[in-house]
């Protein structure tokens, strides 16, 4: 008989200790967010909503929430993780309590809390978190939100799903989720008034304003949709204000008729987001071919044919062994593999839905529309707080690492908490591999100047 070893060192297990804290990278979540200014101006925003001055500050239940969220939790009762633990994050409000302080965002509220966000978001930008100049690009594209009960317009989707249907508007280069709708399950994926709202939303929060609305100090700005996007209501509100488009145009019948009466010189070589020649896919212009005098002018299109993948299914779209696709824009650059390139961007975005959902948004834990509105706006300034962090106090993997390893190497942390004389430590693990990283993220932001 061979005697069985696992190779681990044998453990006498106690729920005894003391001085230890858990999260504790979190802790550097929530100093950024009174950093930035944001508690201190939710407090001022949620002022109206206290009922007695011995309650608790309704802001710093709101950014507790923010932080909990940015932390991975998925409702109210998660709290918890930061309310075990006053030593690190202070007092911190009853699950009873929070729910109340949620209900209370109505919209004139919600109108403060916004404010507060772009307030917050110029001050980081001020500091270093904001896009690289004339580099400003929107990237617009709705979700649907599954709902196990039945809750206030919670509604079947198109996809014979049943919950909701937010609209979202994510910045490509910084992560910053700028604004988002909440709206019933069976909203439509092409409303016009609806990503208009998002739009000027979106425009609110930016510290600075598109060129052709302001040609003294404005900036460069794109917006990018797929073909939900295009609509002459939300293109014409976009020449409007100032912004370039680049939206997926449908694939009908007249336009296929169209790439298919290509030449072949007309088709030139499709390059990667490295600006190298991407093999297997070419671009051209149809502009010519198509009536066009409807959109905005200087509306160009341009369709791009690529050879599917290994293993993908052809549909009956497909003809002569490549895919297609066509967007419209109106840039007024001649390098169309370029326009393709950054077309082809807009893809990034079902990355941060994907991470925004990691992050609260794959959960309204309420039973009102308004409320789940408010949850919104929370999962909103929690992927904030991630970027302006990732932005100004993070280097290497973790600049750019996603929701999901941050928690795990470096906000679900573990750390010794001493105290000598008037001053409190949290000493992280000394093997722990990225305890540096931690430590360093915490001394930047101590050393970050603000400006207000």
């Amino acid at each position: 008989m061979v005697k069985r070893s696992s190779g681990r060192p044998r453990l006498v297990v106690t729920a005894d200790g003391t001085g230890v804290g858990a999260h504790v990278g979190s802790r550097l979540l929530a100093d950024m967010a009174d950093a930035l200014g944001l508690t201190e101006g939710l407090s001022a925003a949620m002022a109206p909503t206290r009922q007695r001055r011995s309650a608790h500050d309704p802001g710093r239940v709101l950014v507790d929430l923010v932080v909990s969220v940015a932390d991975g939790g998925r409702s109210m009762s998660d709290l918890k993780v930061l309310r075990n633990q006053p030593e690190v994050f202070g007092t911190v409000a009853s699950d009873p309590t929070a729910w109340r302080v949620l209900a209370s965002v109505d919209d004139d509220i919600l109108v403060g809390v916004n404010a507060v966000r772009a307030a917050a978001r110029a001050t980081a930008w001020s500091a270093g978190a904001r896009p690289p100049k004339d580099f400003i690009v929107l990237d617009f594209d709705a979700t649907l939100v599954t709902s196990h009960s039945e809750k206030q317009d919670a509604k079947a989707t198109y996809k014979h799903g049943f919950g909701f249907h937010p609209l979202l508007c994510f910045l490509d280069a910084t992560n910053d989720a700028v604004a988002g709708v909440l709206r019933p399950g069976n909203a439509g994926s092409n409303t016009a008034v609806d990503h208009i709202a998002v739009l000027d939303a979106a425009l609110a929060q930016l510290p600075v304003k598109t060129r052709r609305a302001d040609t003294d100090n404005g900036e460069w700005m794109l917006a990018r949709a797929d073909s939900a996007g295009c609509t002459h209501g939300f293109l014409d509100a976009l020449r409007e204000r100032g912004l370039e488009f680049s939206v997926g145009f449908p694939m009908e019948e007249s336009v296929r008729e169209v790439v298919l009466a290509l030449p072949k010189r007309a088709w030139r070589p499709a390059i990667r987001q490295d600006m190298e020649v991407r093999e297997g896919a070419e671009v051209a212009e149809i502009t010519k071919g198509l009536d066009l005098s409807l959109w905005p002018s200087g509306t160009r299109a341009v369709v791009r044919r690529e050879e599917p993948h290994p293993g993908a299914q052809l549909t009956f779209t497909d003809i002569d062994g490549h895919r297609f696709q066509v967007f419209i824009c109106d840039s007024d650059d001649d390098d169309l593999a370029y326009l393709e390139a950054r077309h082809r961007g807009h893809a990034r975005v079902e990355d941060r839905i994907r991470n925004a959902k990691q992050t609260g948004l794959a959960h309204f834990p309420c039973h009102a529309f308004a409320d789940n509105a408010a949850w919104l706006a929370v999962v909103l300034m929690a992927c904030d707080l991630l970027a302006f962090t990732q932005s100004l106090c993070l280097e290497g993997e973790f600049a750019t690492a996603e929701p999901k390893r941050l928690r795990y190497c470096l906000l679900h942390a573990a750390a010794r908490l001493t105290h000598t004389g008037r001053r409190s430590y949290l000493r992280i693990q000394a093997n722990w591999p990225w305890a540096k990283d931690l430590a360093q993220a915490f001394d930047r932001l101590n050393r970050l100047v603000l400006r207000t």
